[in-house]
């Protein structure tokens, strides 16, 4: 994946941020990286967060209170909370959330330190396990939010386009599972997604458009109906994942 043409989606402030943490840190830091959404053309200045993940030699809590006293002063400027964690916890949790590292070693931009996660070795084995259980969850969690609101149009509708965001890390994850490049955007992950798997993902780009656009779905059969194809769809990306040898 080239991100190159959207390191400069980082904005100055978090530049700062970056500064602040690498200068005055109350322990030692090994490295911070800015990940995922903000090195995409789907990033939006007015309205995304920006993610980093921040590698210390160990935790502690003044470490966290400076990011509190950090964060009070950067919050307006869409500075999420960073991920914190140490070296030995990732060489300790790459097969148990292999999807995330997966896209954070293909989506970052060391902004100071070590490159440590571009050095990763993430098992296709354990990636394929976590796509397993990551896609049969989402089966049950659909069913699960249908029965609970209650037939409620507009809140099926916040609840669709909420679910969307979690599929793009499963999805590239699972391009790559078969072989292929996973792209950068979310338009160009489904068309590749829905080329490599064999489906239609017309219901995930409307789903993702919803997401976007806040946009509600105007009438209660139109909605079960896209409720529907989300689920079949969800359900014949599980089956394929299930035939998936690694």
């Amino acid at each position: 994946m080239d991100i190159e043409q959207y390191k400069t989606n980082i904005p100055p402030s978090f530049l700062r941020f970056a500064e602040q943490i690498k200068g005055n840190s109350p322990v030692a830091v090994h490295s911070m990286y800015v990940v995922v959404s903000v090195l995409t053309p789907d990033f939006n200045p007015d309205g995304s967060d920006i993610n980093s993940l921040i590698v210390v030699e160990e935790h502690q809590l003044d470490f966290l209170d400076f990011l509190i006293t950090l964060g009070k002063e950067f919050r307006e400027h869409r500075v999420a909370p960073p991920l914190v964690m140490t070296a030995e916890y990732i060489d300790h949790s790459l097969d148990v959330f292999p999807i995330e590292f997966f896209n954070f070693q293909a989506i970052h931009h060391t902004l100071f330190g070590d490159d440590l996660l571009g050095r990763l070795q993430i098992v296709d084995k354990h990636l394929r396990l976590q796509c397993e259980r990551e896609i049969k969850a989402k089966l049950l969690w659909l069913g699960q939010i249908y029965i609970e609101t209650l037939g409620d149009r507009n809140r099926l509708s916040e609840k669709l386009a909420a679910s969307i965001t979690g599929f793009f890390p499963l999805f590239r994850a699972i391009i790559h599972l078969a072989g292929k490049d996973a792209p950068l955007g979310c338009k160009e992950v489904l068309q590749t997604f829905g080329a490599t798997v064999g489906l239609e993902s017309d219901i995930f780009a409307r789903i993702h458009q919803m997401k976007i656009a806040g946009e509600q779905v105007a009438q209660m059969d139109e909605l079960s109906s896209c409720f529907s194809s989300y689920y079949q769809a969800t359900e014949r990306i599980a089956h394929y994942v299930d035939q998936l040898s690694c």
